[in-house]
């Protein structure tokens, strides 16, 4: 029988990455120390400033939205409704229900009031949701941070959905994007920080959080990422941590400490400007969600 390395009590968790024998209390205290320590290391944020946490009611983003509020962090929540059925009237229930236990302030966005429903803009997109919809949460996270004066969004990503990414773009070798996936996207050019203070803790690490704090989250898949690439990749790459404990995470640092800086050596800046519709920074005349706006017949008037 393992014992928890700090008490000696009986362990409920063992870490074979760390080889590490954790109890319940002392695991809980693990994740939040090993998060602190992760927004110190990239300087993701501090206590005077003011966080919005993107909140999908999944483990991972209640999950932090946690840990930043028991870490003393000004962070409160955002939670973008999709309009996926039954999916998201769970997932944002869970959400609202998490808030209340918290005592913070959760701001919500009906993304068919602003566009329309994720299921009714792919009757009319024939590209797969997941990436129209990432542009749309995206662009709302952005443009609701400014607007309700927050000036860091904070999201849930954890290493195995980094690590995927990384795999996919290294794959293609896409460098625009690998010069990109940093988890610390600076302020400026109308864009507020974007921090991924989970980026160092497994899916598994963030289920197990979640399961021990005793957080209430959504269990299944949006009905949407079913076959999607980045859910084959997890596999395989879960597979092989598995076989050899620490590989993910040695592949994701090693590329943020050796990749990253020689990428971004000569990097080119992008030429922003203001959309022409609804003012958000892009690299075109107007916005992909303005334009998405228009092709699936909600107008919105140009700035003046």
């Amino acid at each position: 029988m393992r014992k928890c390395v700090k008490c000696n009590k009986k362990a409920e968790v063992y870490l074979p990455q760390y080889r590490l024998s954790l109890c319940r209390e002392h695991y809980i205290e693990w994740f939040e120390n090993r998060v602190e320590g992760t927004i110190r290391e990239f300087r993701m944020f501090s206590k005077k400033d003011r966080i919005l946490v993107a909140v999908s009611g999944g483990k991972d983003s209640l999950s932090l939205w946690n840990t930043l509020h028991k870490l003393g962090y000004q962070a409160d929540g955002l939670y973008i409704d999709l309009g996926i059925g039954q999916y998201s009237e769970d997932s944002k229930n869970l959400a609202i229900k998490f808030a209340n236990n918290i005592g913070r302030e959760l701001h919500t966005v009906s993304l068919k009031e602003e566009v329309l429903s994720i299921p009714e803009i792919k009757k009319e997109d024939p590209r797969p949701a997941c990436s129209f919809c990432g542009t749309l949460k995206r662009y709302y996270m952005n443009h609701y941070a400014k607007k309700l004066g927050y000036n860091v969004v904070a999201t849930g990503h954890n290493l195995d959905d980094e690590v995927a990414v990384l795999f996919s773009n290294v794959l293609s070798w896409n460098l625009d994007y690998l010069k990109r996936q940093y988890p610390v996207l600076e302020e400026g050019k109308g864009f507020v920080r974007k921090v991924k203070p989970l980026c160092k803790m497994s899916e598994k690490e963030s289920a197990l959080y979640a399961f021990m704090a005793g957080i209430e989250y959504i269990e299944y898949e949006c009905p949407f990422s079913e076959g999607s690439t980045s859910i084959e990749y997890k596999k395989l790459l879960s597979e092989l941590e598995e076989r050899h404990p620490g590989t993910k995470l040695r592949f994701y640092m090693e590329f943020l400490r050796k990749i990253y800086p020689l990428l971004n050596q000569e990097q080119e800046q992008t030429n922003l400007r203001p959309c022409k519709v609804c003012g958000e920074p892009t690299s075109r005349d107007v916005c992909p969600v303005c334009a998405l706006k228009a092709k699936v017949g909600k107008v919105t008037e140009p700035n003046v």
